[in-house]
């Protein structure tokens, strides 16, 4: 074994990234079509204040419970408010809940399972036990668990969803770090006295991370689900802030009313759900070939 092996696996350059990028985009025209979809709801989101056509939260007597028609799209609800703009002020909360919150469990749970897997001991007793014990809870009831305990608003759902999904990550992150340290070049690294910081920096992480990236893509769209369905619940975003879920939990008290609350919201749901779904599919294929064989 020599000090050159202990290079023998480098981070990943911009040009090979870029290739791994062009490839997952074009890889299938439904992915295509999928990214273009989570590009405009993304788009829709951000730009909500000029491109709603009213204020979500204004209420029009004269029209309650309106079918739709040229002047509401959608229709309003039993308020008198304009289905479409709630919807697309809504995509506002579960989107960006659905991107922070992942994003968040995937930096503190990699953290702890790079540390569990690399260093064991007792460090790996204490992380491996708590997360079966979060583990041995599903993800939506340990979600409505702690959001009871918290209460609803926005930074409190993004709290529970990152404990919700902080043990995957974790798990996944422990496991593969097992793999990796053990291989020749991280065993170089350490013969040679490189310091443990820049051994989990530069050879561990860089090799774990297409799970981890796998992990995130596919978790996005369970975050949007989760978000809606506590929000549904009484126990997400609080009215009268909209949501998607809490837009489908008003619906439902006027569904004799107008039922195009509980259609818009759920296809709204469905339609990004399934584009990252698509797109996790699309990850995963292509940075983990073997697995989809």
């Amino acid at each position: 074994m020599t000090v050159s092996d202990v290079h023998s696996v480098e981070p990943a350059t911009p040009d090979g990234q870029l290739s791994v990028i062009r490839r997952i985009v074009f890889a299938k025209p439904a992915t295509t079509i999928a990214i273009g979809v989570i590009f405009l709801y993304l788009l829709l989101a951000f730009l909500a204040p000029w491109i709603a056509p009213y204020d979500p939260l204004a209420q029009d007597y004269d029209a309650i419970s309106a079918y739709p028609s040229a002047a509401h799209w959608l229709g309003t609800d039993q308020y008198g408010r304009d289905i479409l703009s709630r919807l697309i002020y809504g995509s506002q909360n579960s989107l960006i809940l659905g991107l922070i919150a992942p994003a968040l469990a995937a930096v503190i749970g990699t953290s702890l399972g790079i540390a569990a897997g690399y260093f064991g001991g007792w460090i790996d007793r204490i992380v491996t036990r708590v997360i079966d014990l979060l583990l041995s809870f599903p993800e939506l009831l340990l979600a409505i668990i702690v959001a009871a305990a918290l209460g609803g608003g926005f930074w409190n759902v993004v709290i529970v969803l990152t404990i919700a999904f902080v043990p995957g990550f974790a798990r996944v992150a422990r496991a593969s770090t097992l793999a990796v340290k053990e291989e020749p070049y991280v065993e170089a690294a350490r013969s040679i006295g490189v310091r443990v910081p820049i051994i989990l920096v530069r050879h561990v992480l860089p090799n774990i991370s297409a799970s981890i990236v796998l992990l995130l893509t596919l978790w996005v769209a369970s975050a949007i689900r989760l978000e809606a369905a506590l929000s549904f619940l009484g126990i997400g975003t609080q009215p009268p802030s909209p949501s998607w879920g809490n837009i489908i939990r008003d619906g439902l008290g006027n569904i004799f009313g107008t039922p195009w609350p509980i259609i818009g919201a759920g296809c709204a749901i469905t339609i990004i759900v399934l584009a990252f779904n698509i797109l996790g599919d699309t990850v995963r294929d292509v940075l983990d070939p073997e697995a989809a064989e």
